[in-house]
Formats: C-alpha cells, sequence, structure tokens
C-alpha cells in the first residue's frame, strides 16, 4: 500500500516484528476491546454511571475524582477507572497500528483493520463522552456497548490476518454455505441490538435519576429470546449442510466454539431473567456477549484461505529470522498487499 516518502523513511527505521508479536497485540486489543465493555456494565449496576458528572474532566476543573457530598466516593473510582481502561485499550489499539505499519512486505488489509482499532477507540472516547453528557440516555448507552462490540469482531478479523496471507480468497465450503454464516452474523447483530433494548427498559441504568426505555421489559425479553432461538436454529442447520458438503476440520471446531458458548451465554440470560436480573449476572451476560461475538468473528474466518502469511523482512534484505529475504521496498513506494 502507498504511504508518504517521509513516512516509509521513519518506519523504515525499524525492524519488521514476528507475525508471533503482531498476532500477541491483535489478541490484546480483542481482550480489551471486549473488557472495556465488561468493565462498563459494572459501572451500570453499580450506579456508577455519573460519579463521574462531566467530561473529559472528572469533575470540573479536575481531572480525577474530588470529595464531593452529592457524589459516593466508590462510584466516583468505579467510573473513573473504567475511563482509565481507555488509556489501555488506546495503547494496544495504537501498538497494532505500528505493528502493522512497520511489518514488511507491508500488507494493505493488515494495515486498514489495525487502523480501525485506534480510529474505533478514538470514536468510543467520544462517544463515551455524549453518554455521560447525555446523562446516560438509554440510546447512547447501546451505541457505546454495540460499538464496542463491533470493534471486537474487527479484532478478531485482525489476528486472523496477523497469521495468514493475502492471497486471493479460496472459499472452503460452497456459497450456500457461506451465504447462511453471513445471515446467521446478521442475526447475531439482531441479538446485541434488543439485548442493548432489553438493558435500556430494565432496573440497571447507571444512576438513578437516568430515564429509561418506556417499553414492556418482558416484551422487549421475548424478542430478544426469539432471535436467540432463531441463531440456534440456524446453527442447526448450519451443522446439518457442514456435513453434506464435508467441511474441513477447522471450521467444525469453530462451528463447536459458536455452539458451546450460544447455548451457555443463553442459560445466563434466561437464569439472569427469572432471577430478577442480579448485577453479578449483568457483567457475566456482556462478558457472555463479547464472548459470543469472538467466536462467531472467528468462525466467519474459517470460511476462507488466504495462503500463509508472507516471511517478514528487515529494510536490510534479510528475513526476521536472519536468512536471505525478498528485496527491500524502494522508498517512498507502496509495497505488495
Amino acid at each position: 500500500m502507498s504511504l508518504p516518502a517521509f513516512l516509509v523513511r521513519f518506519l523504515d527505521r525499524f525492524s519488521s516484528p514476528s507475525p508471533r508479536l503482531m498476532r500477541a497485540f491483535a489478541i490484546a486489543a480483542v481482550v480489551t476491546h471486549a473488557g472495556i465493555a465488561v468493565t462498563g456494565s459494572v459501572v451500570r449496576v453499580t450506579g456508577s454511571g455519573l460519579g463521574c458528572p462531566t467530561w473529559p474532566n472528572c469533575f470540573p476543573g479536575s481531572l480525577v475524582p474530588v470529595a464531593h457530598p452529592e457524589y459516593d466516593t466508590l462510584n466516583q473510582w468505579i467510573e473513573f477507572g473504567n475511563r482509565l481502561l481507555t488509556g489501555v485499550v488506546g495503547f494496544v489499539s495504537l501498538a497494532c497500528l505500528f505493528l502493522a505499519l512497520i511489518t514488511r512486505p507491508r500488507r494493505r488489509r493488515l494495515v486498514l483493520l489495525a487502523l480501525a482499532m485506534p480510529l474505533g477507540t478514538l470514536a468510543q472516547g467520544i462517544m463515551g463522552g455524549i453518554t455521560v453528557l447525555m446523562e446516560l440516555r438509554w440510546w447512547t448507552v447501546a451505541l457505546h456497548f454495540l460499538g464496542s462490540s463491533l470493534l471486537v469482531w474487527l479484532a478478531v478479523l485482525l489476528v486472523r490476518a496477523s497469521t495468514e496471507g493475502d492471497q486471493e480468497e479460496r472459499p472452503l465450503v460452497p456459497g450456500a454455505v457461506r451465504g447462511l454464516v453471513l445471515t446467521m452474523n446478521i442475526v447475531l447483530a439482531g441479538l446485541l441490538v434488543t439485548g442493548t433494548l432489553v438493558t435500556a427498559a430494565g432496573p440497571h441504568s447507571g444512576d438513578i435519576d437516568t430515564p429509561r426505555l418506556e417499553l414492556p421489559v418482558a416484551n422487549l425479553a421475548q424478542v430478544h429470546a426469539e432471535f436467540l432461538f432463531l441463531f440456534l436454529g440456524m446453527l442447526i442447520a448450519l451443522g446439518f449442510t457442514m456435513r453434506a458438503v464435508s467441511a474441513p476440520a477447522r471450521m467444525w471446531r469453530g462451528f463447536w466454539w459458536v455452539v458451546g458458548v450460544v447455548l451457555a451465554q443463553g442459560t445466563v440470560g434466561m437464569v439472569q431473567y427469572w432471577t430478577g436480573v442480579p448485577e453479578v449476572l449483568v457483567a457475566l451476560h456482556v462478558l457472555g456477549a463479547g464472548a459470543t461475538v469472538v467466536v462467531v468473528a472467528w468462525f466467519w474466518t474459517t470460511l476462507r484461505d488466504r495462503g500463509r502469511a508472507p516471511v517478514p523482512f528487515s529494510t536490510r534484505g534479510r528475513a526476521s529470522d536472519g536468512s536471505a529475504a525478498t528485496p527491500r521496498e524502494p522508498v517512498g513506494a507502496g509495497s505488495s498487499d
């Protein structure tokens, strides 16, 4: 991909990282983007959403919590701690982009997926600020959570891109199977959206004075459950279809991970509803939602093959393992992707 000449000269100062290092930071991106959604749920169930009532400062004139008669100290630090985690997410995201940029040969798809990490983190930071300034309106909280889910999905694709090549996609199963999996992902999106609506009408608003979505929780939960049953039905159909087309072993492993995680997540959701939505199960359900996105996204990557990742080489013409490598890129020119 083409980059400005000055940027290429700067990046050429660094040795190409190993695919293992790139993959490690991509996995860290998955963990941090999913993890901050879980800590956000802790903020919500503890009523700490407005522990820091302003943004980007915690209080007017203070970046950190301060003693205040109207705000509980613990709530302040829970909310502030969640904000601090954004810095960790940002560091990991920037590291992913930097490693992708210094990887040689430079790979367009890897760079674009890595670029989505810091850009998405920035967008989420702004959305978090809007959420606070809007005093936790339910639709801002929902968009904030869905943004994290999208970034988790992209981070999983980054993990896969770090270990595969850039050849033209070679489908491993027929188009009908890929279409079924695509539809299943659309249903998953519906599951996530309806889940945020149930939350928006439920008891955990993040602050006692926050307006709620004025729709019956039971009806919203029923719609959410119907999306789950549709998803499970599609999984059953997919299993028979994969058997009919002799799907590869790697795809089967991904399939069974999806089955296990979705069943566990559905069980947590039902127990949560039957027991009056206890706080600990809310956080566990958000963790399960992140895990579901991870396994479904990974399953998506098993449908095709792009070949092996190219051997990284330095600007001195040697591979990262010391062996001879392909000629270095001309300074100022983009490398192949």
